[in-house]
């Protein structure tokens, strides 16, 4: 919106010329999105807690767990708000890209926000019914897909899958990528979900994986280090920064209110739609195996639910009787189990987090 109505003023005063910079309103946006969270977070938690939307904790989480009974949830509202109201200040609203980050943040965020709002105020135990979730996050992971897929001049060209490791080494999927990139969104969306368990875990890492995409894109949207890196140009990925910047800005907001011991949850209205948010700027940004590498994280934690049930039901048909790899999953659950502290579990996982994202952005002078 700054940008609509204060950039051409720059034809009057040379001091609106800042709002036609990229780094500029990123840095605005990211301010703006985190002061919102601060400022709104107070009033939305004591509503939260007016309206008894509190956790329940399940009976197979740690017994430590039980001290968090109470703690209001559906916190991803918060996060939600100030992104959206930052974004629509900074952005350009008429870049195809923001607007279907919008559609991402409206479907996911209704999606989350029907689970959480059945759990809470309809106390219904279990929220909204699995295969409905899981229909509206293909849904929406179709639709993004589709609208990626048929406005790309060339179909060969966005379907190509590039290998970070190599220099010019992609991977024609052709009409895989379809299904391919609705696999990403909706397993992203879940594994930020089950990532969501430990008091800051899912905001910090989510933090610093949108970084890794914020340094990404903006890169590509760079004429100059695009050609420098051999990276390809991409002329959205500049908005995309903004935008990248507005979501780290509030999820530090986020933070801190979520971090140890947490006044607030972020809910499956946070946690599903920051994690098909990310998957789709990967695929906007035609970087989909380095989001893999630095959300790693992510994917883990999926995978070791995965080996859990997988192993148990195998063993149980086996012998009678289910056996478990880790002691609880995702796997922060079985390290608590261990005997450590949840804070250091959290900084550890942040630690990996970083390396991670190092690890990502090394790759840069591979290709």
């Amino acid at each position: 919106m700054f940008y609509h109505l204060l950039f051409p003023l720059a034809k009057y005063s040379i001091l609106f010329n800042v709002f036609r910079y990229v780094t500029f309103r990123s840095i605005g946006a990211f301010i703006t999105s985190l002061i919102i969270s601060l400022l709104v977070g107070p009033a939305f938690i004591r509503m939260l807690k007016r309206k008894a939307a509190v956790e329940t904790i399940d009976d197979d989480l740690p017994e430590k767990h039980r001290l968090k009974q109470g703690t209001p949830t559906m916190g991803g509202i918060i996060i939600l708000v100030s992104l959206l109201i930052s974004s629509l200040l900074w952005n350009m609203l008429n870049n195809s890209a923001i607007l279907l980050m919008y559609l991402t943040i409206v479907w996911l965020g209704i999606v989350g926000f029907i689970d959480d709002y059945l759990k809470n105020f309809v106390k219904a135990e279990k929220g909204l019914i699995p295969k409905y979730k899981l229909l509206g996050q293909i849904s929406v992971g179709l639709i993004l897909t589709l609208a990626i897929y048929y406005s790309s001049p060339a179909s060969d060209h966005i379907t190509a899958l590039q290998i970070p490791f190599f220099k010019n080494t992609f991977i024609q999927l052709g009409w895989f990528f379809i299904p391919f990139v609705v696999f990403l969104i909706t397993g992203t969306s879940n594994a930020v979900n089950l990532t969501d368990g430990l008091d800051g875990l899912a905001a910090g890492t989510l933090a610093f994986t949108a970084l890794g995409l914020g340094v990404m894109s903006y890169l590509k949207g760079n004429f100059i280090a695009a050609g420098y890196l051999n990276l390809e140009y991409i002329y959205n990925a500049g908005e995309l920064t903004v935008f990248i910047s507005a979501m780290i800005g509030t999820l530090i907001g986020f933070l801190w209110f979520n971090s140890y011991p947490a006044q607030v949850f972020m809910g499956d209205t946070g946690s599903l739609t920051m994690g098909g948010i990310l998957a789709v700027i990967s695929v906007l940004l035609k970087e989909q195996i380095f989001f893999v590498i630095i959300g790693l994280v992510f994917f883990i934690e999926t995978g070791s639910v995965i080996i859990q049930r997988s192993w148990f039901k195998w063993t149980k048909r086996k012998y009678g009787q289910g056996r478990r790899v880790f002691l609880c999953a995702p796997l922060h659950h079985h390290y608590e189990l261990k005997g450590i502290h949840e804070t250091k579990i959290v900084t550890r996982f942040y630690i990996v987090a970083v390396l991670l994202v190092a690890v990502g952005l090394s790759t840069l002078k591979l290709r």
